[in-house]
């Protein structure tokens, strides 16, 4: 097997995680009705899973640096498929929070090990190539796997979808086994180094544009599908249909954001998307009498709102050129934290406001997100003048 198809295995791989992940939000009222609970109780396993992942991943990956990566690639999926076969066999609220831990836990070791892995397989100079496919995986869950669970889970019911990614994950365990060459680990990047990033402001200000932007999106797009069932009035047998679009839509904004990075640079990107992103948060709230608006709306919001993506990343992984995987690794747990703390703000919101409160809420997040870019850039360009300024031939002179 080359090392192309190498990459697109390890592709496939993240797609199952961030089917795994996202999935809920595309069939919560139907996991609400089953287990007797609330939309905002149901909403909370996204909580889980993203703040698990948060907080875990940095801490799994220093524990196991020293673990080959093909082996460390198997176990953890392996856990993330233990997880996956907990939710469908076993009923309750209590044991669903159990698999979902479970999966965060091996999610967010198989997503950077794949990342890592990915990297070295590339050909010199294609490793960026390589990095894009396999998080290509990632996107492509929110434009297949999320619109492909829901239908499913009217087909067969809900854990139907949880049992099967967990048969896909274990016939990836075994193509993996046989397919990727032994790694050897790498040398661990203390937590307490981790940690000290954030003590320098450039690195923090870049680290929030993340948390608020995600965060923002992540309040209005965890309800999503309860949102345009009650309050936007799509029918149930069009909502599959509505999310594959969504998803599409997301996919189209991730290539734009790339190469409009690449045109007019980061600040006019980044500012543009969350701007249009904002716009189409409060037009969603205003437009709920006609579908095709309301469709022509969420193909726009989620354009704007995933442009964000690579732009932010390469923003990040030009702030401190020499810390870029250890940043990138970073804003990977810092997207998986704003996405825990989006969906448990949405779950109080619609449970003590309404299910309408949450596209201004999230609107104001990324409202938050635009401010401390603005910020960003103003030190950034200040920086610069500073340093043009000091290298004047005048004033090495002096």
């Amino acid at each position: 097997m080359s090392s192309t198809w190498k990459i697109y295995l390890l592709a496939i791989v993240s797609f199952l995680v961030g089917t795994s992940e996202y999935i809920i939000s595309g069939i919560l009222d139907h996991i609400a009705l089953t287990l007797g609970i609330t939309l905002a109780a149901a909403g909370q396993f996204i909580t889980i899973f993203s703040l698990v992942y948060a907080i875990f991943t940095p801490i799994l990956m220093a524990l196991t640096a020293t673990i080959g990566r093909r082996s460390l690639l198997i176990y953890s999926l392996g856990l993330f498929v233990a997880g996956n076969l907990l939710a469908f066999a076993l009923p309750g609220y209590g044991w669903m929070i159990v698999s979902r831990i479970m999966m965060a836990m091996g999610a967010g070791v198989v997503v950077v090990t794949a990342l890592t892995v990915a990297a070295k397989l590339a050909p010199e100079g294609k490793q960026g190539s390589a990095l894009a496919t396999v998080v290509m995986g990632f996107t492509a869950s929110l434009i297949i796997g999320v619109p492909l669970g829901r239908m499913t889970t009217e087909a067969f019911g809900w854990k139907s979808v949880f049992g099967g990614i967990a048969l896909l994950g274990l016939l990836a365990m075994l193509v993996l086994a046989f397919a990727l060459p032994a790694t050897e680990g790498e040398k661990p990047v203390p937590l307490s180094k981790q940690i000290s990033l954030f003590r320098n402001r450039k690195i923090a200000m870049g680290l929030s544009i993340t948390f608020f932007w995600l965060g923002g999106y992540s309040i209005a797009y965890t309800y999503l599908s309860p949102y345009l069932l009650t309050v936007s009035g799509i029918s149930d047998k069009w909502l599959s249909g509505v999310l594959l679009l969504f998803g599409v839509a997301s996919l189209a904004g991730s290539k734009f954001g790339g190469y409009s990075t690449d045109r007019w640079g980061v600040p006019v990107t980044l500012m543009g998307g969350m701007a249009l992103h904002i716009l189409m948060l409060l037009l969603l709230s205003v437009v709920t009498h006609s579908s095709l608006g309301v469709l022509a709306i969420l193909v726009l919001w989620s354009f704007a709102a995933w442009s964000t993506g690579p732009t932010q990343q390469y923003h990040l992984a030009t702030i401190e050129p020499a810390l870029s995987g250890i940043l990138l690794g970073i804003n990977q747990s810092m997207m998986q934290l704003s996405m825990a703390v989006g969906a448990g703000v949405g779950g109080i919101l619609v449970e003590k406001v309404s299910l309408t409160s949450i596209t201004w809420i999230g609107a104001v997040g990324v409202a938050i997100a635009i401010v401390v870019s603005l910020a960003a850039f103003r030190t950034t360009s200040r920086q610069k003048r500073a340093n043009v300024h000091e290298n004047r031939p005048g004033m090495q002179m002096k």
